[in-house]
């Protein structure tokens, strides 16, 4: 798992390019942040409310699960190109469970995939979000900021994204600022310590194995 970073001051930052790819943890926490007052101050002059929520899955599902994942986030890949593949086929795809998906921003390239995800809108999110988990040893060590972006601008390109659309998106520093707003946001509001983190039908679970995410859909169903 991964440390999420605090407040909307490391944010803006980050939404400006400050911030370079760093090594990952199995399990970090969300550090003590001194200026978490005045960050809040300034996130409630940010309305979040133009943010879409990314959904999978059937709206009147009877096991809601809300995950948050990072792009950067090694564990996050693992979990897509994995488990969640099972969990799609069993429980998504036949209307038991619908998935909300919350990006978590721990350095700038991480927010860059988001708006390219983002970019062709809720219908292409989770297929150009599959293409970035798929290809995140690559993209990643691609070498510095403009080969890394470069390389995303590729997996829009392969998801069917005009080079216009793909550069509007990635010059949208006010979105940037927003999904930013909205990630510290929602990690908040839901006590997200690191990444990737679950709530199922509301309680927060951390991630594990297919059949222990099974067990727990399986008793919500039941229930």
């Amino acid at each position: 798992m991964t440390r999420l970073m605090s407040g909307v001051f490391a944010a803006v930052a980050l939404a400006a390019g400050a911030y370079a790819v760093t090594g990952y943890n199995s399990q970090t926490r969300l550090p003590e942040n001194p200026l978490i007052g005045a960050a809040s101050a300034q996130e409630a002059e940010i309305d979040t409310s133009t943010i879409t929520e990314m959904v999978l899955g059937a709206e009147d599902a009877p096991v809601t699960m809300i995950e948050y994942a990072s792009y950067t986030c090694t564990h996050c890949a693992n979990f897509h190109t994995g488990v969640f593949k099972q969990l799609k086929e069993e429980y998504i795809d036949t209307g038991k469970m619908k998935l909300i998906y919350r990006e978590v921003y721990f350095d700038r390239y991480g927010l860059w995939a988001s708006m390219i995800a983002r970019c062709g809108g809720p219908e292409k999110f989770f297929g150009i979000s599959d293409l970035i988990y798929k290809g995140q040893s690559d993209w990643t060590r691609a070498g510095g900021a403009s080969e890394i972006i470069d390389a995303l601008r590729k997996i829009g390109g392969l998801a069917g994204l005009e080079k216009e659309t793909l550069e509007a998106c990635l010059q949208d520093g006010t979105k940037a600022q927003t999904l930013a707003a909205w990630y510290q946001e929602n990690a908040t509001a839901d006590g997200i310590q690191s990444t990737p983190s679950f709530l199922l039908n509301g309680t927060k679970i951390e991630n594990q194995s297919y059949e222990k995410f099974k067990a727990l859909i399986d008793a919500e169903l039941d229930s």
